[in-house]
């Protein structure tokens, strides 16, 4: 029997249930998370908006959320929400797996930072000399620096292949060295030099292709077979692997990957042989046990895998915010660390203060899923009163039309294709259209020359010329744009 998403959604809504025993105190905590989600920005003269988890599950067609909540440096709960797929009644639960994507990265790294506790790799010697299966091919960026295990977890290798695709079932997987020459059966390029190592922070799942090939080659064990014995079972991730394709005994509680549409991808989910940077299969609370030993080992209280100076200097910045594995953020009592991740029909996204002993992750079977976790984020922040992710309120200012009209325009951005922004009036603010996917949205005037994203809160500020005619546009305070037209 085929059940739509509101039917499902509604079933949901009457059947839901806590998934595990929590305190009446934290139950309180647990329900004002999934009745307090909310924008990232709340306009001063409008009523606060909120959201329940179902309603954004709903509006954004995700068919199952699942999260677990660190506090006090313990789990403090996991519930999950929704179903395994878009036309299944079988309710998602806190063991329900879901793909990790890039937040394999992180818990990849621990794997290798552990071959470099034990003296069978190092941070800072070319790669080269660890590989023997596959090297890396030498150019005139490699012969200025060579390429090292501290570049490729921190992506400042100077490597290509920002990501993969992954595999459909029944296609023929390649192997990891047909992966990074980019050979048949291969579906991403190869893996080379391009940049100076050490030069610049460049995202590159292929950087870690090439760490999983070395720890491949330096401890005679498939990857998945390493990452179990050295990381995932020591921390007591029982519903975790590497494994790809996933084992048949794993896979009877499985989440479906779903388009933005809500529609489940063809034979469910994607394979993926980039084990390290895309292949791990887990939960979210198998993903706090990460979060803790990472805060616990920094002040030697666990250690299951790294020593405290090793995970210091797992968490120490390298290039922009980049660590040896997570993103960084913060500093001294703020400091976090987390990783997001998106896989075809996934997202999700792991984050956790080094200090606080606070943190949560969650996960989602949908390529909107991100819409949702934001929204998830903000409420986690506003109820357990986190430094980040807290919603802001803007006040709207009333700019005069003929004032919005000079600032309609084409803005042409930098780079080979030349990015264009199209700007039109919408009401008492902007419209903005991206043209290179048409992707749109609106911008709020804070003042004749500054806006805000609605939704979102990013800075759009419009600058004049000498003339006083509108002549750049810099986005969400960074990319500057000129006006072409």
């Amino acid at each position: 029997m085929k059940y739509t998403f509101t039917t499902l959604l509604l079933l949901w809504l009457i059947s839901a249930s806590f998934s595990q025993s929590v305190s009446p105190e934290v139950a309180k905590k647990m329900k004002q998370v999934e009745t307090s989600l909310m924008p990232a920005v709340q306009l001063a003269d409008k009523p606060p908006v909120r959201y329940t988890i179902a309603e954004r599950m709903r509006q954004f067609k995700v068919p199952a959320v699942s999260i677990a909540v660190v506090n006090n440096g313990k789990l403090e709960w996991a519930n999950a929400y929704g179903y395994l797929s878009i036309d299944s009644t079988r309710k998602a639960d806190t063991e329900t797996l879901f793909q990790a994507a890039s937040i394999s990265k992180p818990v990849s790294a621990l794997g290798a930072l552990k071959l470099v506790e034990q003296g069978k790799l190092s941070l800072d010697t070319d790669i080269n000399q660890y590989l023997t299966s596959w090297k890396i091919k030498p150019s005139r960026f490699t012969a200025q620096k060579p390429v090292t295990l501290r570049g490729l977890l921190s992506h400042t290798a100077g490597l290509t292949v920002h990501g993969f695709p992954g595999y459909p079932k029944g296609r023929q997987l390649p192997t990891t060295a047909q992966i990074l020459n980019g050979e048949k059966p291969a579906n991403s390029p190869a893996v080379v030099s391009d940049t100076v190592p050490g030069a610049r922070n460049e995202y590159s799942g292929g950087g870690y292709v090439v760490m999983q090939q070395a720890v491949e080659d330096v401890t005679g064990k498939p990857f998945a077979t390493f990452m179990q014995e050295t990381v995932l079972s020591s921390l007591g991730m029982r519903h975790s692997t590497y494994a790809q394709p996933l084992p048949e005994a794993m896979g009877k509680n499985v989440s479906v990957a779903h388009w933005s549409t809500g529609r489940k991808l063809a034979g469910d989910w994607n394979t993926y042989p980039e084990t390290a940077p895309a292949g791990l299969w887990t939960t979210p609370s198998d993903l706090a046990l990460y979060i803790l030993e990472v805060q616990q080992s920094i002040r030697g209280n666990a250690n299951h895998v790294l020593s405290a100076s090793m995970t210091k200097t797992m968490l120490t910045r390298q290039l922009g915010n980049q660590g040896l594995g997570p993103g960084l953020n913060g500093e001294n009592s703020t400091a976090s660390f987390g990783h997001g991740g998106g896989n075809m029909g996934y997202r999700c996204f792991l984050y956790a203060f080094s200090e606080s002993g606070q943190g949560a992750v969650i996960m989602t079977n949908s390529d909107n899923g991100m819409d949702v976790i934001n929204d998830i984020l903000r409420s986690i922040a506003y109820v357990y009163n986190w430094p980040d992710f807290k919603s802001v309120t803007r006040k709207v200012a009333t700019v005069q039309p003929d004032q919005l009209d000079k600032l309609v325009g084409r803005y042409e951005g930098y780079g080979d294709k030349k990015p264009v922004l199209e700007i039109t009036r919408q009401d008492a603010g902007l419209q903005v259209r991206q043209t290179w996917d048409n992707h749109s949205f609106t911008l709020l005037p804070e003042s004749d020359l500054s806006f805000f994203v609605k939704d979102e809160g990013g800075p759009f500020t419009f600058e004049t010329a000498a003339d006083g005619t509108i002549n750049t546009l810099l986005a969400f305070g960074h990319d500057r744009w000129t006006r072409v037209k």
